[in-house]
């Protein structure tokens, strides 16, 4: 980017409004490069009293917006999924800059999936039907699906764009109004979103963006007058989003980390695993919560299976996240870097080796870089193995029996997604059954905007995608009628 991008205002009820502190200290949220360690912009940080008036600014649009007739709904909906297709190189452009993800893999994901998220959600929504006829065991009721109310979406760096849409989609579809908070690594393209859904026609009040940090965000999910949050963040942070909304009884969605595992069969084709296999373990710069970063080997071809995953790793092309070749780009912040590096480090002292990458990329002293780093000879009770590192560290463990490999990828904190690699689909699919996450997979790596997505154990509450997913932003009431009605 030739000059920063500079936002003197916040999006309060789709309007451009003067922050309510604009002057007071830390006010600012710079944005910089992860490759060049430079400004590219700057917005300004909600305060509380923001937070109020969005809330509010939601809450006096939500009665108009939920009165909507669900076909209008869809209409402005179907508008703002068109505008981000139609700006979705400058989207991906934009997220590249601020989080490092590699341009071409931004286009697909992070750009052009988003628009896949807001299309499957117009899918699921034309086939809701609001109000439902049933015969009582006491008489005839009418179950009625009516939205829940104001949502409070809070949403990660590493794929913004996307994990916006899992929760706008369907809350604006199901007539929901949305406080949207990005997170201050990546507020940019949050106002391209909020440009689009004026443009669109989103009544006034209906959306609001506030860009800010933790202490901001928990007042947000813990305010009065949210009635559900949709979260994607870290399980800690998780945990305290649970704890700020259960004093209302809040509905919440939770998608939180994974440390999932992609199991190999002693009967697979090794191609065609490491094939599907790598794009997926190092997705994103292995800033995914889905990524499959414990690949477990047959001792039986340990040896095979570590050479070509290492020479894959070895063979990314790592560098700037704006240049369509790029492969794998720098890590979001320096922090993040350190701690890539940390667990790295760590690695090698519980015993792991390193088979390939392990440090900084030569000739890298700008940039918060990790090369693409394959650690093997790892137990599952190593750190390495057990905790998220979100950075390109991949764990390559050994097992000796189909039991034992089962037992390793349920012998987790999280319970996210997950891969089996095999010349035998319908073993694999067993395989699935046996598996507590959760997705799964049976020789691909996929994410389907139609099915439910979500964790179990550490990974998460609740499910975003599909009608599952489209069922958290509806409440149910039930009528009962008199006898003989109808």
């Amino acid at each position: 980017m030739s000059h920063p991008i500079e936002h003197r205002h916040l999006v309060i009820g789709g309007a451009m409004v003067e922050p309510a502190s604009p002057k007071s200290p830390h006010s600012r949220i710079d944005v910089v490069s992860p490759h060049s360690e430079t400004l590219i912009g700057s917005v300004p940080h909600a305060s509380r009293e923001d937070v109020d008036r969005a809330v509010a600014a939601a809450r006096a649009a939500f009665a108009g917006w939920a009165g909507r007739e669900p076909g209008e709904r869809i209409e402005v909906v179907t508008r703002i999924k068109d505008g981000i297709a139609a700006r979705h190189e400058e989207i991906a452009r934009l997220i590249s800059a601020q989080n490092g993800s590699p341009y071409s893999w931004s286009v697909l994901a992070q750009a052009l999936g988003a628009c896949m998220v807001w299309d499957a959600a117009i899918t699921v929504a034309r086939g809701v039907a609001y109000e439902e006829e049933r015969a009582g065991v006491l008489g005839p009721l009418l179950v009625r699906r009516e939205p829940v109310g104001v949502v409070a979406a809070v949403v990660p760096w590493n794929v913004p764009q996307f994990s916006a849409a899992a929760k706008l989609a369907p809350a604006l579809l199901a007539g929901c109004t949305v406080v949207l908070k990005p997170a201050p690594e990546t507020p940019l393209d949050a106002y391209v979103l909020a440009e689009i859904a004026a443009e669109a026609g989103l009544p006034e009040g209906v959306l609001s963006v506030l860009p800010a940090g933790a202490e901001v965000g928990e007042y947000l999910v813990g305010h009065p007058g949210v009635d559900k949050v949709a979260f994607t963040g870290s399980v800690a942070a998780g945990r305290r989003v649970m704890a700020a909304a259960a004093g209302r009884f809040a509905r919440v969605t939770l998608e939180l980390g994974g440390k999932s595992a992609a199991i190999v069969l002693p009967d697979a084709d090794l191609d065609a695993a490491v094939a599907g296999i790598v794009p997926s373990a190092w997705m994103n710069n292995g800033q995914a919560c889905v990524a499959q970063t414990r690949i477990l080997a047959p001792r039986t071809r340990y040896d095979e299976l570590a050479e070509r995953l290492a020479a894959a790793a070895s063979a990314f092309v790592v560098g700037d996240p704006l240049d369509p070749a790029t492969q794998i780009g720098p890590l979001v912040g320096r922090r993040q870097r350190d701690r890539t590096l940390e667990y790295v480090g760590l690695g090698r002292r519980e015993g792991a080796k390193v088979l390939a990458g392990g440090g900084r990329p030569a000739g890298r002293d700008t940039g918060w870089y990790v090369e693409p780093t394959l650690l093997g000879d790892v137990g599952n009770g190593m750190r390495v193995a057990r905790e998220e590192i979100f950075g390109p560290v991949v764990c390559l463990l050994p097992y000796d029996t189909e039991e034992e490999a089962v037992r390793i990828a349920d012998d987790s904190d999280y319970g996210l997604s997950g891969t089996v690699w095999t010349a035998d689909v319908e073993h694999g699919l067993d395989i699935a059954r046996r598996v507590r996450t959760g997705t799964y997979g049976v020789n691909t790596f996929s994410l389907d905007m139609l099915g439910p997505f979500g964790g179990c154990k550490n990974s998460g509450l609740g499910r975003e995608f599909g009608p599952e997913g489209f069922a958290e932003y509806l409440e149910h009431k039930t009528i009962h009628l008199p006898a003989g009605h109808r």
